[in-house]
């Protein structure tokens, strides 16, 4: 299989770039080579959201009822300091210059960039360009919906831009401005004529002398290579990868993109089983766990930031088996199994018995995660607790995946899992043996939370002690039996000592802190 030069769509043409290293991030190209300095380098590592580009992709079979979609586009902001160059094969690359231009209300700005600038939106100006490009593909998805979001709906959709001098009042104020100003659409057809032309379902392999990416773009192609290449690291949104080369250099000779394969990237509910691709976005494979359990809203919408959630996928945050990633506890809790691929032979594994140590697991050389599957037929009580130093876009100190079952005013089944307790994500196998088969009263509350002691010994790090960790795990058993016991149970803004805000997707009422 030759290599050929990566192509997609850029300033209103087709680009083609060949000769720089795989992993050459869309950002360092922006500023060096293709000179569009619009887009700056801030913490280079996905956090800040000063780098963020808007992808523009023709939506697959697993997308297309994807509410990313205008004008026959799916567009989802990504951190351009973590995309490797290759990845953008096939597809379209917006960046704030594309915004440059008379718009027809005679206006050299687009209708973003003039409410920044009527609502005192930009101080130092150096974040400012990420949000008016997460703004704008907020101002293109609701326009092409006939939408307007509420002030708290554009705040999460800023949840991954952050500032420090402006200050957010005057950018959401900016937000609400865009869209009382003359309509602006994106006319998204050169794009898509340019992509329907680049559309090939042949695997995409590019190769230099620092390395090669192989692309493959359907599932029998993916596990052929995998199973040929079990040293090649697996690549998804970089949300981890892309730190690898940016902040410790390290060299990646060989990489297997999964993003071009449609067929992960399915998510279907079916025979009392939702089964979510490991290709599908972070985003959507939330967004179907909240379709099924909407106590699970929070953690979804303070899963890391937006552009983040669009780049990353669920399958690679469990596979990847960080001991802080967010997914796996609520995965655990909802007693999830992981579909495993090697070649042709597949077989399946329970979440909770798939990890064997640090950032290690079950997996076999040639094999990866195809799917995750989450039986839906449960009628448990399902809650899931972040707790992290920053409420948006932040590392969890503590994440809690909590799942109880109640007959009468007996447990008759429970799942408890939490990350950031121990090398790995894990249940909490004694607190969940004195608790089932007894009454779910503050009694067992108190056997469950010392139990926790002899389960997790927790390490201390920079963002939290170990005694931290144990008795916010403990003051987290409090709030689900809060929450869920047989008598005048609370709702969670009861619970919360964040008020509940009106998010994009349902939450339990405002209440005050018990």
């Amino acid at each position: 299989m030759s290599s050929r030069p990566i192509r997609f769509f850029h300033r209103g043409a087709v680009v083609e770039v060949d000769g720089v290293a795989p992993t050459r991030t869309v950002l360092d190209w922006l500023r060096e080579e293709a000179r569009c300095t619009g887009t700056k380098e801030g913490c280079n590592e996905g956090d800040c959201g000063a780098c963020t580009v808007v992808i523009g992709t023709l939506p697959g079979e697993a997308q297309a009822k994807s509410p990313e979609l205008v004008g026959g586009l799916r567009l989802t902001t990504t951190n351009a300091c973590i995309q490797f160059l290759p990845t953008l094969d096939g597809k379209a690359l917006f960046t704030v210059e594309d915004l440059k231009g008379r718009e027809a209300n005679g206006d050299e700005l687009h209708p973003v960039q003039r409410a920044m600038v009527e609502c005192d939106g930009s101080q130092c100006g150096f974040c400012t360009p990420g949000f008016v490009m997460s703004l704008w593909a907020t101002y293109q998805h609701h326009g092409a919906r006939g939408t307007r979001p509420t002030r708290q709906q554009l705040a999460d959709e800023l949840s991954g831009n952050l500032c420090r001098c402006t200050g957010y009042r005057p950018i959401l104020d900016a937000g609400e401005r865009m869209f009382d100003l003359p309509a602006a659409p994106l006319d998204t057809a050169p794009a898509r004529i340019a992509l329907e032309a680049m559309r090939s379902e042949d695997t995409f392999r590019y190769a230099t002398a620092g390395g090669e990416l192989i692309a493959p773009k359907t599932l029998g192609a993916f596990a052929a290579e995998r199973l040929a290449n079990p040293e090649a690291r697996l690549l998804a949104g970089s949300t981890d990868i892309g730190l690898w080369v940016n902040k410790i250099f390290r060299p990646l000779p060989s990489l297997l993109y999964i993003g071009d394969v449609d067929a992960l990237k399915r998510i279907e509910a079916k025979d009392g089983v939702l089964s979510i691709g490991a290709g599908a976005s972070l985003e959507e494979a939330w967004r179907a766990l909240v379709g099924h359990w909407s106590t699970l809203t929070d953690v979804w919408l303070r899963f890391a930031g937006v552009p983040l959630r669009h780049a990353g996928t669920m399958g690679g945050n469990v596979a990847n088996g960080s001991p802080i990633g967010d997914s796996a506890p609520v995965l655990m809790a909802l007693d999830a199994s992981l579909v495993l691929r090697q070649g042709e032979r597949i077989r399946r594994v329970a979440l909770a018995d798939f990890y064997t140590g640090y950032m290690q697991s079950r997996l076999e050389p040639g094999e990866f995660v195809q799917a995750i599957e989450v039986p839906l037929d449960s009628a448990h009580e399902v809650r899931a607790y972040k707790i992290s130093k920053r409420f948006d876009c932040d590392i969890s100190a503590v994440c809690a995946g909590l799942a109880i079952g109640l007959d009468g005013e007996v447990v008759s089944a429970v799942r408890f899992a939490f990350g950031g307790m121990a090398a790995t994500v894990k249940r909490a196998a004694q607190a969940e043996a004195v608790v089932l088969g007894q009454p779910w009263t503050k009694a067992t509350l108190r056997d469950a939370q010392q139990a926790l002691a002899v389960d997790f010994a927790p390490l201390s790090d920079m963002r939290a002690s170990a005694a931290y960790r144990l008795q916010v795990a403990q003051n987290l058993l409090r709030r689900l039996w809060l929450e869920t016991r047989p008598t005048s149970p609370l709702g969670s803004g009861q619970t919360s000592v964040w008020s509940t805000l009106a998010h994009a997707a349902p939450l339990a009422p405002a209440g005050a802190v018990s």
